[in-house]
């Protein structure tokens, strides 16, 4: 048997034998492919969710600021901002008046060429662009409190904008249930001091944070409780197929538009077994997502719900980035065993950001060994941290096996964290 994975920009190819138990090849049920993507955008800043239209609502308004996703997350801005700002300009707020905040969260700023393929180059060129940096203090703003007396400090810059629009797309989230809406401010522009809060060992390791689950989930709670404090006025959310083609437009409301939206990728996006898998072959969806381990916690968190305490997770990821950023690399200076780990993190025992994809990463690897196919760490360094290098996969697999036998329920997920799998 054969079949194509997600892996960087070109993917893998894996040859493997049929075997009893295997489950199949998994992939998300894609809802179809908006025919006219543009026309859909205009329709529904025109005709939005429970809002009046972008037009309307920006009359009167003396500036606008539109936060946009950072280059890790596939949103099709050069399709999206367009229009977004024909809308704006339209209502008599001049292109002087308008500025594109990067959702940055922890991550680097987006600047020159990729800057240029993340917006567009005639926007990038045209636009005020900025980047959130969220360890500059002097950039943040206190609007509030979330949980237990956390502040929740956000990018100055929104805040001042007269009119406040957010867009992003949706898809499954291992914390926050499902992307998109309220987290354009929580991570996307907030403080490190915020999201120390927002990401500490007790919010990982809540059993409602976690893939699909809004109900309950304290993560959602808290994104939904700082965009209150800071202020949305209308949301541009998409989903996307596995190609990254369009799918859905949610505009409107910031809290309806984005239920709407979820809604609409649920019925697509989650797949329910009828026991758990002996090992799973997956992905971190190819790029830009699986740009650096750190992110590469997304793929092996997708089917961890899935996968028997003693199973195996084989996740090919390309990380060309290698750790992501040299804090994240930092942290895993401080594993010497993942149990070990874990409790240092519960007993807050230090805090380094990035340190929250680290734990994902470890309470999965409590129940289950992790496999890594991938040219951006070494292999040595892979061992070092527990996990187990892969340099051919299809030899991976009838390694696995022969571990669990003919006989074993296993599984290919080529789209990695874009389909969540459970088990009933």
């Amino acid at each position: 048997m054969q079949t194509h994975i997600k892996y960087g920009h070109q993917g893998l190819n894996l040859e493997f034998p049929e075997t009893p138990n295997f489950i199949g090849v998994l992939y998300p049920q894609d809802a179809e492919v908006l025919a006219e993507p543009a026309e859909a955008v205009f329709r529904s800043l025109t005709q939005p969710i429970a809002s009046r239209s972008l037009k309307e609502l920006a009359q009167g308004k003396a500036d606008a600021l539109i936060v946009i996703s950072d280059i890790t997350r596939p949103v099709p801005n050069a399709l999206l901002l367009p229009i977004i700002i024909q809308q704006l300009k339209a209502a008599g707020i001049p292109a002087a008046k308008i500025t594109i905040l990067i959702a940055t969260g922890i991550h680097r700023p987006n600047e020159g060429e990729e800057l240029e393929r993340l917006v567009g180059k005639e926007i990038a060129t045209s636009c005020r662009i900025i980047n959130h940096f969220s360890k500059n203090t002097d950039e943040m703003l206190l609007v509030g409190h979330i949980g237990d007396g956390v502040p929740a400090l956000v990018n100055k810059h929104y805040l001042a904008a007269d009119l406040k629009i957010l867009t992003g797309f949706i898809e499954p989230h291992m914390w926050a249930g499902f992307s998109g809406g309220r987290k354009s401010i929580l991570p996307g522009i907030s403080s490190v001091k915020t999201l120390e809060f927002m990401h500490g060992p007790e919010m990982v390791a809540h059993p409602q944070t976690r893939y699909g689950v809004l109900q309950g989930n304290p993560f959602h709670e808290a994104g939904l409780a700082i965009m209150a404090q800071a202020g949305a006025d209308f949301i541009v959310n998409v989903t996307l197929d596995t190609d990254k083609k369009v799918t859905g437009i949610f505009s409107g409301h910031p809290v309806k538009a984005h239920l709407a939206g979820v809604e609409f990728l649920s019925r697509h996006c989650v797949r329910t077994l009828d026991a758990p898998l002996d090992f799973v072959v997956t992905t971190n969806a190819g790029a830009p997502l699986d740009c650096n381990l750190y992110q590469t916690a997304k793929g092996i968190s997708g089917v961890a719900g899935a996968t028997r305490e003693g199973g195996v997770i084989l996740i090919a990821s390309e990380c060309p980035e290698g750790f992501g950023s040299e804090e994240y690399r930092a942290v895993f200076e401080l594993v010497t065993t993942p149990q070990a780990f874990i409790d240092k993190l519960m007993k807050k025992e230090f805090f380094i950001p990035d340190q929250w994809c680290a734990q994902e990463t470890y309470q999965v690897m409590l129940k289950n060994e992790i496999w890594v196919h991938t040219k951006g760490i070494d292999d040595e360094t892979l061992k070092r941290f527990h996990f187990r290098p892969v340099a051919d996969i299809n030899q991976a697999i009838s390694e696995l096996l022969e571990r669990f036998g003919q006989d074993a329920r296993w599984a290919i997920v080529p789209d990695g964290p874009l389909l969540i799998l459970k088990v009933d």
